[in-house]
């Protein structure tokens, strides 16, 4: 049995035809206007699914490095507030050592105590050094000043560890353990800094033999078994502080890696693109005569 062909057939055929290469247009259009070959899931779900993947991964690489900078951040603002520690110190074992001297009156010692006072103060106030508005000695409750100037000595943060995650299951302390370097005073008697310094003006105060002896042995013994926990801490954040810069490379590297294998699963290449493009809108203009041709537009078309 023969199959007749009719014009509606033909008309539908072209127009089928027609609408295929005119999709087929506007998909490489928005690709070129977007610049990126996917431009939504119906194009290859496949791609579509690994760039999310790797966006997802491209976003924790970007908070690790933010917890990087702010690591890095915390870990030098600590790092000064210990080097002014450090420096007060010394100066206080420079007085230490002046004041033991026999040769020095009341009136002398009473200075070097009034120095040996206000550099406590010192001690206390770097105590309480902040970073991006963050007391970076109080532990975790770093909206708590760890010290009080001209009050107590007593430590009022906690001792609790703070840590930054800078990968995938791998985190690092920033924080130091104030109350460990500074103390609650001399009310705890906990041989701290805070401990020995008030000690000193003390004992700079008594005049007596004792005193003397007490500040050229014992307090210069605790001073410098201080000095040499200060120096041990202040080692502690250098490591601290070179990890979190060579996380900081490594996450770059990383970063660098997922933007390039995203912008190959994304990106279109333009060289091509406009190459499509030029052709399928030539393939679209070229059918849009040919139908124009095939399908008869009147009667008198027809009759011809």
């Amino acid at each position: 049995m023969s199959t007749r062909i009719t014009d509606s057939m033909v008309s539908r055929t072209i127009l089928r035809d027609l609408n295929i290469a005119d999709r087929r247009l506007s998909q490489t259009q928005r690709q070129l206007s977007s610049g990126k070959q996917l431009t939504r899931p119906s194009d290859d779900p496949f791609a579509v699914g690994r760039a999310m993947r790797l966006r997802s991964e491209l976003e924790a690489t970007r908070q690790y490095r933010r917890n990087v900078d702010d690591g890095t951040g915390w870990a030098t603002a600590t790092e000064a507030a210990l080097s002014r520690i450090s420096d007060i110190v010394q100066r206080a074992r420079e007085l230490l050592i002046d004041g033991g001297n026999d040769s020095n009156g009341p009136v002398a010692r009473e200075a070097i105590a009034t120095e040996i006072d206000a550099l406590t103060e010192s001690l206390k106030q770097e105590g309480n050094a902040t970073y991006g508005g963050r007391y970076v000695f109080a532990g975790t409750a770093t909206e708590t000043t760890p010290y009080a100037i001209g009050g107590a000595d007593t430590f009022a943060g906690n001792t609790a560890t703070v840590v930054r995650t800078i990968g995938d299951g791998v985190s690092i302390a920033i924080n130091v353990d104030a109350r460990g370097l500074l103390g609650d005073g001399q009310g705890a008697a906990d041989n701290r800094l805070l401990d020995v310094m008030r000690d000193i003006a003390e004992n700079l105060r008594g005049g007596t033999p004792a005193d003397a002896e007490a500040l050229r042995g014992t307090d210069l013994a605790r001073l410098d078994a201080n000095l040499d926990e200060l120096t041990r801490v202040r080692a502690v954040v250098g490591a601290s502080a070179n990890r979190l810069q060579s996380a900081g490379t490594r996450l770059d590297e990383l970063e660098e890696s997922s933007l390039d294998l995203l912008s190959r699963v994304e990106d279109v290449d333009m060289a091509a693109a406009l190459v499509k493009f030029s052709t399928q809108k030539s393939a679209y203009e070229s059918a849009l005569h040919a139908g124009a041709s095939i399908v008869q537009t009147s009667l008198i078309d027809f009759l011809r």
